[in-house]
């Protein structure tokens, strides 16, 4: 079937900012700080792959008889620990300003079309034929989506949304040491934060939030490291991307638990998000910004390969043993 000129413009991405490094992929992404020092131990630390089974907090053969490759279950401590770091780091935005939004978890097309999902990322998405309904792939698909088709009071924004949603990506991926564990699957977690904002106020918004975002590291414990994107790298509606990556000494790797990104004008112009800053004056496109704060399961896991012990514990964040029922420390199946 020929292509119409509307589904040719539809997949053409956004066009980098001027600072943005020039690069063909991610090799040529540009660190820009790390914070800490990758934790050192005196016994080898285990990866979490043998680290939850051992705990009996994860279990990966009954997620692949559940549903298949790529799926577990969390059992115990595991599960409320997972819940644990959604509700403080939903409370942390809170206190940093975002106003907390529950979303719906499956969507219109025209929603994900407003956020750059399609059609371009259509191979990759959970649809519902039958009702025309489409799981989301990130909370930054609703959020875009709920000022479509409206024009905003300049005097109300910024305008900052956090949201929990588990997130659903059809990838195709092959076995590996890549994909060993729980770092990558078709469902996972994910806190985002969102903004609305005046074009003139967007650069300073997307340096606040990516604020936000290391500050969500920081009172983990995590060492972590900055990266700006290169051109070659950046995703389809953004414009200027830093990546936030933790140090998971059982992995040996640095994990991206969140991209936050500006993507201007250009989900707004798709979802015909304006605003005014007066009944005078003519209505211009928002600018949207979007970051994990933070992506699970990946803080899970960096969670529990910091702060695993000799014995095979893994004590829990200070931070998050309110939410733990005061619970201080993971103890292996049979201790």
């Amino acid at each position: 079937m020929p292509r119409t000129l509307q589904d040719l413009l539809a997949g053409l991405p956004n066009v980098p900012d001027a600072d943005v490094p020039d690069g063909a992929d991610e090799t040529h992404n540009v660190l820009v700080r790390t914070v800490g020092e990758p934790k050192r131990f005196d016994f080898k630390p285990q990866p979490h792959w043998d680290l939850g089974p051992a705990l009996g907090i994860l279990d990966f053969d009954r997620g692949v008889k559940l549903t298949g490759s790529r799926f577990y279950v969390l059992s115990g401590a595991g599960a409320r620990l997972q819940r644990a770091l959604i509700a403080w780091m939903l409370d942390l935005h809170r206190r940093q300003g975002y106003l907390e939004k529950y979303t719906p978890f499956v969507v219109r097309g025209q929603t994900l079309f407003a956020s750059g999902q399609l059609p371009k990322f259509r191979d990759n998405l959970y649809h519902d034929h039958e009702e025309d309904l489409w799981m989301v792939p990130t909370a930054e698909v609703p959020l875009t989506g709920l000022h479509m088709d409206e024009i905003l009071d300049g005097a109300t924004l910024p305008r900052h949304y956090t949201a929990y949603t588990p997130c659903f990506r059809r990838e195709k991926m092959s076995a590996g040491r890549d994909v060993r564990g729980i770092k990558r699957g078709h469902q996972f977690d994910k806190v985002e934060m969102y903004t609305f904002c005046t074009p003139e106020d967007s650069g300073a918004e997307l340096e606040r939030m990516l604020s936000h975002a290391e500050q969500t590291c920081v009172e983990l414990g995590l060492t972590y490291r900055v990266k700006v994107l290169c051109t070659g790298d950046l995703g389809f509606s953004a414009r200027k991307t830093y990546d936030v990556e933790v140090w998971a000494p059982g992995c040996g790797e640095w994990l991206e638990v969140s991209s936050v990104s500006n993507c201007g004008e250009f989900q707004a112009r798709r979802a015909n998000a304006r605003f005014r800053l007066d009944s005078s004056s003519k209505p211009r496109y928002l600018h949207t910004l979007n970051g994990s704060g933070l992506g699970l399961p990946r803080v899970l896991i960096a969670v529990l390969e910091n702060y695993q012990q000799a014995d095979g514990t893994v004590i829990v964040p200070d931070v998050l043993r309110p939410w733990m029922g005061g619970t201080d420390r993971l103890v292996p199946e049979g201790a």
